[in-house]
């Protein structure tokens, strides 16, 4: 693989060939979309192309000849999630049932990548309305992951993923309501970051306003760092957004772990299912702690059972998709999201705020577990990446069986948390691990993830050889 080919390097390296004038932002767009056009056809990754990247890769590119960079990021593509509003494109949620109006303006997330320069190449596809991990939807069908066509790129953040493992840019924005950045992130060998909960301001909310996260996916935990510092600025219009002072999340992400507590977690209020793989994966990035000088035990927080938390918030959310969609275009909707807003989403009101109060249970479960423990070491998928033509079947019980049983657990308790690749199977593919942190703590994830990959060196994903393999076995 070319690693002197602009679409495969890092934001920051491509930063600082900019600013020495060895590269400019139109080549790097150009390198990229020579790979979006030999890719995509097979990949999906896009629900829309940006035809004005072009002209603001030149704009930016402008700016860096007069030494006038914008902001941090001006000149790197990066890509936006079909969840979230990007001005002039529609945001169709994956669904046949959406408006297909263009919206007039960005989300905060989005935003915050354009004031800092980021050239937008367009949006990424993602499940229906965010609902699931395999990487399909009713809209634009099935995307394929760059380390193997057969695999799916996860979800719900399908695109996303796909779009990073396959070099069409270094940033993508994802979104987490249970595992969304995380999972896709794992199956495709990259760093998926979920923020502290109103970390980075979201606006219009979704139905799963009060435990989702809009978060960076890109190839290198530094490069998670540099894109959370745009994303996460102070926007009025979410009521949830912290108000802290922007600040550069890279600093202090080189410190390691020495002397830092960390707690390897195997059970979240349930035992989630881990194949034998997964488990040389968890147990390698633990001794690659361990060697940098952190102490590592075995420990449970002692969580009230997630599942049948998590379960609700999930089937209550969907049934508000359900009912807001009009009538007539309710059978256009998906069968597995229908199937599981009618099962627990009618449930009571005094029913649906038990499960709330057992979220907030489990948030100070742990917190308190976080004050003997600086960082969190668990799996991140029970699996390395499933078949991306699988059909959802059961999708309640594949929720915590196949899907996000390692994710959804942070989502509860609003804690920052991040996926590192370890390594990769005996089939090739990526697996990964993820490090949380206390809320607000979201500096001790990043540079915990950052000791793992300093010390493992995954390789990029390789999708002309992927594609050459396909093609031999069909």
């Amino acid at each position: 693989m070319d690693v002197t080919d602009p679409a495969l390097m890092s934001a920051e390296t491509l930063l600082a060939l900019y600013a020495r004038r060895a590269l400019s932002p139109v080549e790097a767009l150009q390198a990229v979309m020579e790979r979006v056009a030999r890719y995509n056809p097979w990949v999906n990754a896009f629900a829309a192309m940006n035809p004005r990247a072009v002209v603001a890769a030149g704009e930016s590119e402008s700016r860096w000849m007069a030494g006038r960079p914008i902001g941090p990021l001006d000149g790197v593509p990066a890509t936006v999630k079909d969840l979230l509003d990007l001005a002039g494109f529609p945001t169709r949620r994956g669904s046949r049932t959406t408006d297909p109006a263009p919206v007039p303006h960005d989300a905060p997330a989005v935003l915050g990548l354009k004031a800092a320069g980021a050239v937008i190449l367009g949006k990424t596809t993602t499940t229906e309305f965010g609902w699931k991990s395999p990487g399909d939807c009713p809209l634009h069908g099935i995307t394929r992951n760059p380390w193997d066509p057969r695999r799916t790129p996860g979800g719900s953040s399908s695109g996303a993923g796909a779009a990073g493992a396959a070099g069409f840019g270094p940033l993508h924005i994802g979104t987490d309501a249970g595992g969304s950045i995380r999972i896709p992130a794992a199956y495709c060998g990259l760093v998926g970051m979920k923020p502290t909960f109103g970390r980075v301001p979201q606006w219009p909310l979704g139905a799963f306003g009060h435990v989702a996260v809009a978060g960076p996916m890109a190839r290198t935990v530094r490069d998670a760092a540099l894109m959370l510092s745009a994303m996460a600025r102070f926007d009025l219009r979410d009521p949830y957004c912290l108000p802290d002072e922007p600040r550069d999340w890279r600093a202090g992400i080189e410190d390691g772990v020495a002397g830092l507590r960390v707690a390897l977690v195997r059970r979240l209020g349930f035992a989630p299912p881990l194949d034998a793989e997964g488990e040389a994966a968890l147990v390698a990035a633990a001794r690659l702690l361990e060697e940098q000088g952190a102490v590592v035990e075995e420990a449970d927080p002692g969580l009230p059972d997630t599942r049948a938390i998590f379960g609700r918030v999930w089937a209550v959310a969907l049934a508000r998709v359900v009912a807001a969609t009009p009538e007539e275009k309710r059978a256009l909707l998906e069968p597995g999201l229908r199937e599981v807003a009618a099962g627990e989403g009618a449930m009571s009101a005094a029913d649906y705020l038990a499960a709330e109060a057992l979220r907030l249970e489990a948030a100070h479960a742990m917190a308190r577990f976080h004050q003997r423990y600086d960082l969190v070491l668990t799996a991140a998928t029970p699996t390395a990446a499933f078949a991306a033509d699988a059909p959802t079947l059961r999708p309640a019980e594949a929720l915590w069986r196949d899907w996000a049983p390692w994710t959804f657990a942070f989502n509860l308790t609003r804690q920052p948390a991040v996926v590192v690749p370890v390594g990769l199977d005996a089939e090739g593919l990526p697996r990964a691990v993820q490090v949380a942190a206390a809320m607000y703590r979201d500096d001790l994830a990043l540079r915990g993830a950052r000791a793992i990959e300093r010390a493992a060196a995954v390789p990029l994903a390789d999708p002309e050889a992927a594609a050459v393999r396909q093609e031999e076995t069909e």
